[in-house]
């Protein structure tokens, strides 16, 4: 992955601007305006989708609504056919006796039962299977009970209330639906009771139930006893489509219906295909009405828009080409006029200026800013070389002045000596230690041999700064200094605290009172190293106190100086943050009346101190 990407990188190097500006391109607009149109054809479909499941539930539940109205139809003329009990009588009687007793049921019983059969559309045959030695078989409404099959099944209507409709009758099953319910029960002559058949053809009962109405879906009555029983429009579209896959389908389907999950819609794969189905159960007819929708007859629309997306992307890119070619050979006819310039300054040639061609306030674009920027370079390469032969005329008289300030301040040293032996020898010692550690202050400042020194050399010099504090204003200043040997050999910026420690000498005390300054070093987060210097004295005003912690935090513009000597608080912080980052500084916080405290934020690591 790693060689992956370095060789493009290297191609990407090597590439013409022509070819990264196409590249660029490309990426920022053709590419991103293909996943936008991608996303927004996805987001299509899966409305697409929620809106045929919509259509689909709904279709299914009409379905669902006319079929048991149609099978009340059914069961109204089974109830209004056993209200003729004279015609039930008869056929339960003698019917060889009386030839014109047989003759008056012909035009009146038998005429009733036939015009009950005739006034329902949908009912195309209504038998009555009786159980009847006496009985005449001379009209299709009348059986004996030998010819029906199976002659138990009466067995079953008992257990299921007395009636129960068969998706596939009995008889001549393949293409008729039929309703079967217990008229009378067999006496002790009779070993069978009477059955009511009443036949509807599937092309009748299902005419305009499954017809095809133009919608994405095929409508399937599936018997749930038998899942190779099937009733469904051969026409229909989908039929002739899946062809002698058809059964694969509906046997995939079968599978995964559930009565208890039926407001789910099923999905199921077929060969390359997926469809989708929905379905009711249908508890008298122990059935399904079920739906079905191929997922790419449903997704056909959208599904043409990819193509439709990826050739106007195709004429996009060709266009971004065409744009990117032509822009270019007009921009580098003017970037061979700066090259020119730059090859001839390289040799030397600093008055190599680009003709621009423009006014002095007229502007122009990227190109003629970066001829002029590139003449206002040359301009300043002069001036600059010019102010470095000065500087370094300057750094000769500075060397020079520092030979003559190091004599005076070894007169000045010796002086101090002299007068402290003339202390010694005449029996003033307090005078003397004042006189060592004035010198020792002035050593300290007068010689910058580095911008660092050690801590214990900064800690040095404060110790003799507090001595002849103590010395000159009688006071009683104490200085703590408790600190680890490792720390004191670390690097600091020199006279880093001294500013903190006079601040402290002068504003936590008054003159000749007292005062406690306590110096303790501590490491945070392994990357910091924190000195506070803490006095115990009269602390800060508040007002000052806010106006100290805005300026080193940084939200106050206005300069504070807390020191005589023109070393203050802000200057050390401004000093450290601009050698050692932001993360580094000054810290204050202070409660008057009790205590100030300072804190010194560098770096811990110590190969980082200093080097300023």
């Amino acid at each position: 992955m790693k060689y992956l990407l370095t060789k493009m990188r290297k191609l990407y190097r090597k590439a013409r601007i022509s070819q990264k500006l196409f590249l660029a391109f490309s990426l920022v607009i053709a590419i991103p305006a293909i996943l936008v149109s991608f996303l927004f054809i996805r987001t299509q479909e899966t409305q697409l989708y929620k809106d045929a499941m919509a259509t689909g539930s709904s279709h299914v539940a009409r379905l669902n609504e006319q079929l048991r109205s149609r099978m009340e139809m059914f069961e109204n003329a089974s109830s209004t056919a056993l209200t003729q009990k004279a015609f039930v009588d008869f056929i339960h009687s003698n019917m060889r006796g009386d030839g014109l007793r047989l003759v008056k049921f012909k035009q009146n019983q038998f005429e009733q039962m036939h015009n009950i059969i005739e006034s329902h559309e949908i009912i195309s045959e209504l038998s009555f299977y009786v159980d009847n030695p006496n009985l005449f078989e001379i009209w299709p409404e009348i059986y004996h009970y030998d010819k029906f099959w199976p002659q138990d099944y009466w067995e079953t209507l008992r257990d299921e209330g007395g009636a129960a409709y068969r998706l596939f009758a009995f008889k001549d099953g393949e293409h008729t639906l039929a309703y079967y319910r217990l008229v009378r029960l067999q006496g002790q002559q009779n070993k069978f009771p009477t059955v009511m058949e009443i036949r509807a053809e599937h092309s009748v009962f299902f005419n305009d139930l499954l017809e095809e109405s133009g919608g994405d879906f095929f409508s399937v009555i599936m018997d749930r006893t038998n899942p190779a029983n099937h009733v469904y429009n051969p026409q229909h579209v989908f039929s002739q489509n899946a062809g002698e896959g058809l059964n694969d389908i509906l046997g995939s389907i079968y599978q995964q219906l559930d009565m208890l999950q039926q407001n789910s819609p099923i999905k199921v794969h077929v060969g390359d295909q997926t469809y989708y189905a929905l379905y009711r159960y249908i508890a008298p007819l122990n059935a399904y009405v079920v739906d079905i929708a191929s997922h790419q007859e449903l997704m056909k629309g959208p599904r043409s828009w990819y193509a439709s997306v990826v050739v106007i992307a195709f004429c996009v890119l060709l266009l971004i080409m065409l744009i990117v070619s032509h822009t270019t050979r007009r921009i580098f006819r003017r970037l061979d006029s700066v090259l020119s310039s730059m090859r001839q300054v390289r040799k030397g040639q600093l008055d190599a200026k680009i003709d621009i061609g423009l006014d002095e306030h007229e502007a122009g674009d990227e190109i003629d800013e970066v001829a002029v920027s590139y003449n206002k370079m040359l301009d300043e390469i002069k001036r600059l070389m010019t102010q470095v032969v000065d500087k370094q005329l300057i750094a000769k008289n500075a060397q020079l002045h520092s030979l003559h300030s190091q004599i005076n301040s070894h007169f000045l040293y010796n002086a101090l000596e002299s007068i402290r032996m003339l202390a010694e020898v005449q029996r003033q010692p307090a005078i003397a230690d004042a006189l060592v550690s004035l010198g020792s202050q002035l050593r300290y400042s007068m010689q910058w041999r580095s911008d660092t020194v050690a801590l214990s050399e900064e800690l040095a010099n404060i110790e003799s700064y507090i001595k002849f504090i103590n010395f000159m204003e009688g006071g009683s200043i104490v200085l703590t200094a408790d600190l680890p040997q490792e720390v004191l050999r670390y690097a600091i910026p020199k006279m880093c605290m001294q500013p903190i420690v006079e601040n402290a000498v002068h504003h936590a005390a008054p003159l000749g009172g007292s005062v406690h300054i306590q110096m303790t070093v501590r490491v945070e987060n392994d990357s910091l190293l924190l000195i506070e210097i803490r006095d115990d004295g009269a602390g800060v005003d508040p007002e000052m106190l806010a106006s100290l912690q805005s300026v080193l935090s940084g939200d106050s513009d206005t300069p504070i100086v807390t020191s005589k000597n023109g070393l203050g608080l802000e200057n050390v912080h401004k000093r450290l943050q601009l050698h050692y980052g932001k993360g580094c500084g000054l810290s204050i916080d202070s409660v008057q009346g009790a205590y100030t405290c300072v804190t010194l934020r560098l770096p811990w690591e110590n190969v980082n101190l200093g080097g300023w």
